[in-house]
């Protein structure tokens, strides 16, 4: 077989295909998408243990997240689109393989050099799992409602998850440790490993070429905007590295999409954006993210740096968001069969410019309740009404051929979208801060108020995107 090319045999690294057990398979399916969700936000909280228990400074503690973003974000197409060409389930059980061992290797590290490390090989692994995952998902889940009920635990999954991280990473920072964040993917990772072996099905390999020029364009254009953009957040938009970057990652995407215009066998179809629904959804995931991932930042900078709040309690003031995004999930796909993707959407944007203005009103001395907690519950509602259907209309009529690089696209916009949000956000935060006068807790107050404010008028563009889904017949799956 030639080194880039690919038969239409099954999956070499399995026998006879079985029958897949669907709640099995969903089951680990969803624990994946949960440990590498959780672990874009998991290490924020631990950040000042690793820098006394390493000796590291700010600026090292930063390339900790940055390391599996970094990677995570810059290799999510290349994960996608050589699931479709080489064996959709070898790829999963290769990501979340090198995801469990990296994350071990992680949590016993003598350095920071060691732990950054770790983390980017953690992000390869993420970058191969993860839209592989929701590539298998769609292939097992093939009757209409079941798929729509399947992509929306999937999605509660990736939105809860940032939420979850902060709740996870303060509960074992704080009991165990910040080497404990990292261990417990271990067991979790081997019963995922040891689910998948038993019951994920064989997939057919599609037959094709890997894109090389493109996928070198979009690696390089994806890892150089979402450097770009959180160097952009810690050194300012002034920043020489930062500018170079961005301008490196316009230039490399501008290339992207010409190599693609061009290419026999894309490695992403522009013909994913020619629907009209799922091109609305792309955009509305990258807008959505933009606006509602950096409120978990910037909520948890106030809450313990103005507030005093420790980790264990920073963790659990975002629980109202998590259990009602977890909530909301058995009741996004009947809501979706009945109104469709717009009213949904509609209510959820709403939603969450609702509770990003509340968070405008903070001041010194405002308590979590009522203020707060309105405002973690309407953020739980709105991003559960309106990210969570996106991947449904993303997913569900996918070609699929195509099914791991559209699963790649959706994560890979999620990721840009996040870091594009926070570096503007904490540009905006920056400059109020630095113009603000008083006691420094009045001074950060005003940063994040400023923040907040910057991020309503974000969450206010996903409404246009709204309006443009296609109205559904009330008998249309």
């Amino acid at each position: 077989m030639p080194v880039l090319g690919v038969t239409s045999s099954p999956d070499a690294s399995v026998g006879p295909k079985p029958r897949p057990r669907t709640g099995v398979v969903l089951a680990t399916l969803l624990t994946c998408q949960l440990m590498i969700m959780v672990d874009v936000t998991v290490m924020n909280v631990a950040l000042p243990g690793i820098g006394s228990d390493l000796d590291v400074g700010a600026t090292g503690l930063t390339w900790v997240t940055h390391g599996y973003t970094l990677a995570f974000g810059g290799l999510l197409l290349l994960g996608g689109r050589a699931g479709d060409l080489w064996g959709r389930r070898r790829m999963f059980l290769t990501g979340v393989a090198l995801f469990t061992a990296a994350s071990a290797v992680g949590g016993l590290a003598p350095s920071a050099a060691w732990l950054v490390g770790a983390r980017v090989v953690q992000g390869v692994g993420a970058a191969v799992a993860g839209p592989n995952a929701l590539a298998l998902l769609t292939t097992v889940f093939t009757e209409p409602r079941a798929r729509m009920r399947a992509l929306a635990l999937y999605s509660g999954m990736a939105g809860a998850g940032f939420a979850v991280g902060l709740l996870v990473g303060g509960v074992l920072t704080q009991g165990l440790g910040w080497r404990a964040v990292l261990f417990i993917n271990v067991p979790l990772g081997g019963l995922a490993l040891l689910a998948a072996v038993r019951c994920l099905p064989a997939v057919p390999r599609r037959p094709g070429r890997l894109d090389l020029p493109g996928a070198l364009t979009a690696t390089a254009g994806v890892t150089a905007l979402v450097y770009g953009f959180n160097r952009a957040a810690t050194h300012g938009w002034g920043d020489a590295a930062a500018c170079l970057a961005l301008g490196a990652g316009a230039v490399s995407a501008v290339a992207f999409v010409a190599v693609e215009r061009g290419a026999a066998q894309p490695l992403l179809p522009l013909s994913l954006f020619a629907d009209r629904d799922r091109a609305a959804a792309y955009a509305n995931v990258f807008v959505g993210y933009m606006a509602s991932i950096p409120m978990f930042f910037f909520l948890s900078l106030y809450v313990q740096e103005v507030r005093g709040l420790g980790a264990l309690a920073t963790g659990f003031a975002f629980l109202p968001t998590a259990a009602l995004m977890f909530a909301l999930i058995q009741w996004v796909p009947r809501l979706l069969r009945r109104f469709g993707p717009g009213p949904i959407t509609l209510t959820g944007s709403v939603s969450m410019v609702a509770a990003l203005v509340l968070l405008t009103r903070l001041t010194t001395g405002t308590p979590y309740v009522p203020l707060v907690l309105a405002a973690a519950l309407l953020m739980g509602c709105g991003t559960g009404l309106a990210l969570m259907p996106l991947s449904v209309v993303i997913m569900s009529r996918v070609p699929q051929d195509v099914a791991g690089v559209a699963g790649g696209a959706l994560q890979t916009i999620q990721q840009t979208g996040a870091a594009l949000g926070l570096s503007v956000l904490t540009t905006v935060f920056g400059a109020a801060s630095r113009g603000a006068a008083g006691p420094p807790r009045q001074v950060l107050v005003t940063g994040v108020t400023a923040a907040f404010t910057a991020a309503a008028v974000m969450a206010a563009l996903t409404i246009p995107g709204t309006l443009a889904f296609r109205r559904r017949r009330r008998d249309e799956p």
